[in-house]
C-alpha cells in the first residue's frame, strides 16, 4: 500500500485535535480542532475531513499514563479508532501520545506566548506531534 496523505486525531472528551501530513515531506500540520458534544464526536465533520483529504491511513493518539498503563481515556480513544475504521474502512494506527500535550504547549508558548495557548491550538498541535512521531517511527522502520 502506498501511503500518501495521513490524517491524525488527538481524541478528547471535549475536543479532538486534527492534523494532516504526508511521508514525502515528513511534515505534519495542525488543522482546526473538532468539538465533542456529550462525549460524542461530530461524525459529519469527521466525514467531511475524510472526504476532503482522502487519507491512506489514520493515526489516533493513544493516551497512556507515564508508566504505560491505560486510563479511562485510553478505552475511549480505542473505541473512537475502531469506529473510524468500521465506518470509513481506512486503516487505523494508534500512536503513544504521552507528553504530546506538554510538548504542544511548550512549542506554542515559544512562538506565541500565552495568547497562543488556547485549547483548540493545543489539541491540534498535539495531533501534529503525534503524527510527526508516527512518521518518524515509520520511516525508521522502513529505512
Amino acid at each position: 500500500m502506498s501511503i500518501k496523505i495521513i490524517l491524525a486525531f488527538d481524541f478528547g472528551n471535549k475536543n479532538i485535535g486534527v492534523a494532516i501530513g504526508q511521508l514525502i515531506t515528513g511534515i505534519a500540520s495542525p488543522m482546526n480542532s473538532l468539538k465533542v458534544k456529550n462525549g460524542i464526536p461530530n461524525w459529519v465533520q469527521i466525514e467531511k475531513l475524510i472526504k476532503q483529504w482522502n487519507p491512506s491511513i489514520i493515526i489516533v493518539g493513544l493516551p497512556l499514563n507515564m508508566d504505560g498503563s491505560e486510563q479511562h481515556t485510553t478505552s475511549c480513544a480505542k473505541n473512537f479508532a475502531n469506529y473510524l475504521h468500521n465506518r470509513f474502512g481506512i486503516s487505523i494506527y494508534m500512536q503513544d501520545e504521552r507528553l504530546s500535550t506538554k510538548e504542544a504547549r511548550s512549542e506554542l508558548f515559544e512562538f506565541g506566548g500565552f495568547r497562543s495557548l488556547n485549547k483548540d491550538s493545543i489539541d491540534s498541535k498535539s495531533a501534529a506531534i503525534i503524527l510527526q512521531d508516527w512518521i518518524r517511527s515509520y520511516l525508521t522502520v522502513i529505512n
